[in-house]
């Protein structure tokens, strides 16, 4: 709801800065001191009051400073804009900022009390932020907004450190969850005021990206340029437009693939019940995930397909002893009509699968391991009770259980897309995704088979919860052994980042320590736009929860290198050209 007072042209509004308590989840739960804009006279906001005007208003917004601190106000300005421009304010003093509107966008403004850059805020000055947009002159665009939050306190002697972070200042189970019909166009505006990276990841649909920008200035893309994905890494200060149509009914969730950045251990208040307010999963989930519920009439959770066969498989979940230098941990075997396989032939990455658009298959999911556990098909597009979200995932009555240990689940879909996915625990433990319960996911076209001698896939993963002394593998190795390809033919590289925590792992193909080129075919199981198709540098940053897709041939002999480098860690396969 827009803040302010429009009229003829002109928008006047009056901004305080204040300190009160904040309360990120119950409204009646623990709170946290924070410093919060509000308009003259109203409460407090997080996110701050809604600045949204259309292009050519002139803005006359004021800012009185209600702290016992200097407060330095960035964002009032036209844009695109200066970054570095500020407004310094003193304790008890009001200052004025009057300015065109500029470009249509989306925006943000914020405040530091500290002298901090945005992504440097910490503890009481996070919070203070609010979206800015401005409407083309045809009209306000339909949709919503969300502010991403993030609080956090550095460790010391009398405390751990913690973060809190929140979609519109509110953190999950206790944010708003949307409702929306089935086919329904969905427009969002994401805004990352947080000093934090988020691979943003939709559950069981696409959506498109239509504009990127950071604050000061907003790109939109043409639309052969506008990329249809399942992730997308948002870094810290960055802004996002997207549009999607939910493909099927049920209750999705929309979070952030940062493991830390969506796990229970982020409550103020652990002993508090989600299952109360919203349905998640015995608190397996907290902070930044956003629930979404897609009404339909039809009752049928997947209708079956009389004329097609269905593939049967079973995928074991088991606990796999140490090996290969890896800790003990667990793993995913599939049975594909064979006898079954030997747990002492586990390996981590877990069996890959081989799917076909358009194929329905069945898999039973046996889980043998000592823990409760569920499966998520990343990416995939799938009913929602076989999304794996326990206790939230579903339709109408029928909710997705967990997999307890000595139990079965049969997962039922038909993929209607072909491209490079993968599967793995949506159990929100970090010892079981670091532990080895991960694989990747190829879905072919019909009239193609998958030829592992040309098809390469390389699955990022860590082998345990530490950054810092757990190694970073490649196909389940921190030494990965040498890989051999013949010049003169074409390659496709598929690469898959299914890391805890690592945002912005960058893989590189290097020859003689240059990047050799290649040629992006598809991001997130969709192809890229022809003007993206081109030879380029072989070097890209692939956050957790994105997939990439490369076509590359080597044209003559020689020795490669494939680098994978992320926060603490490098790994390099060696490749030899024959």
């Amino acid at each position: 709801m827009p803040a302010g007072e429009l009229q003829g042209g002109v928008l006047r509004l009056r901004l305080e800065i204040r300190e009160g308590s904040w309360h990120p989840e119950d409204d009646h739960g623990q709170s946290l001191t924070v410093q919060a804009f509000a308009e003259e006279g109203a409460p407090m906001q997080i996110p701050g009051p809604l600045l949204r005007v259309p292009e050519g208003t002139e803005v006359h917004a004021s800012v009185h400073n209600r702290l016992s601190t200097i407060a330095t106000v960035h964002g009032l300005h036209e844009r695109p804009g200066d970054p570095d421009a500020g407004i310094r304010v003193d304790p008890g003093e009001t200052r004025e900022a009057v300015f065109k509107a500029g470009v249509p966008g989306s925006y943000y403004y914020w405040a530091t009390t500290t002298e901090k850059p945005l992504g440097a805020r910490e503890g009481i000055e996070t919070q203070l932020s609010g979206a800015f947009i401005v409407d083309p002159s045809t009209g306000p665009l339909p949709g919503r907004i969300f502010v991403i939050g993030l609080w956090y306190q550095m460790p010391d002697s009398s405390h751990p450190f913690h973060q809190v972070l929140v979609i519109n200042g509110k953190s999950w189970p206790y944010n708003e969850v949307l409702n929306y019909g089935l086919h329904s166009n969905i427009r969002w505006v994401w805004l990352n005021t947080s000093g934090s990276p988020h691979p943003m990841h939709l559950h069981g649909n696409f959506f498109r990206v239509d504009s990127v920008g950071d604050g000061e200035k907003d790109i939109t893309y043409d639309a052969a340029d506008r990329r249809t994905v399942f992730t997308e890494l948002m870094t810290p200060g960055s802004t996002m437009s997207l549009d999607w149509t939910p493909a099927m009914p049920g209750r999705w969730i929309f979070h952030c693939h940062i493991l830390s950045h969506i796990s229970s251990d982020l409550l103020l208040s652990p002993t508090a019940d989600p299952n109360s307010i919203a349905g998640d999963h015995t608190g397996q989930m907290a902070g930044l995930v956003l629930g979404i519920r897609v009404a339909s009439s039809p009752t049928e959770i997947a209708p079956p397909d009389h004329n097609l066969p269905v593939r049967q498989l079973r995928l074991f979940v088991r606990n796999r002893p140490a090996r290969d230098g890896l800790s003990a941990g667990y793993a995913y075997q599939v049975q594909d009509g064979q006898s079954e396989p030997s747990p002492d032939a586990a390996t981590v990455p877990g069996s890959p699968l081989v799917l076909t658009r358009g194929q329905p298959v069945e898999i039973t999911v046996v889980n043998e391991s000592d823990e409760p556990t569920t499966v998520h098909w990343h990416g995939i597009q799938v009913p929602s009770y076989y999304d794996g979200v326990p206790g939230f995932g579903g339709i109408g009555t029928l909710i997705t259980p967990a997999i307890a240990p000595g139990t079965s689940f049969v997962a039922r879909y038909t993929p209607p897309h072909a491209g490079t996915f993968f599967y793995h625990t949506h159990w929100h433990d970090v010892l079981q995704l670091t532990g080895g319960l991960y694989g990747s996911l190829v879905v072919m076209p019909p009239e193609q088979t998958f030829d592992p001698s040309i098809d390469k896939v390389f699955v990022i993963g860590r082998g345990g919860p530490d950054l810092v002394m757990d190694p970073l593998l490649v196909n389940g190795s921190a030494n990965p052994p040498a890989l051999s390809l013949k010049s003169g033919i074409t390659y496709r590289f598929r690469f898959i980042n299914i890391t805890p925590d690592e945002s912005e792992t960058n893989v590189t193909l290097l020859a003689g320590g240059s990047p050799v080129n290649w040629r992006p075919i598809a991001k997130d199981a969709n192809e890229l736009s022809p003007a993206s198709q081109v030879p380029r540098p072989a070097s890209q940053t692939v956050a957790v929860g994105e997939t990439y897709d490369f076509e590359f041939q080597p044209l003559e002999p020689g020795d490669l290198a494939l680098k994978v480098t992320s926060i603490k860690n490098t790994v390099v396969t060696p490749i030899q050209v024959r």
